[in-house]
């Protein structure tokens, strides 16, 4: 319990969970990102392939 407290009341407390916070939100940055892309490439793969069987 007082690991919680000094968590949430220490300076080293906030600033570990506002460095636990920025990486969180780094990753699901990186995760949405990566995702963008292969939905993008996936569907220009498949564009191509249909584009190249129509001739």
């Amino acid at each position: 319990m007082q690991a919680w407290i000094d968590f949430f009341t220490t300076d080293y407390g906030i600033l570990s969970g506002v460095s636990i916070a920025a990486m969180l939100a780094g990753l699901g940055y990186f995760v949405w990102y990566v995702l963008k892309h292969v939905k993008e490439d996936t569907e220009r793969h498949d564009r191509l392939l249909r584009e190249a069987g129509k001739h």
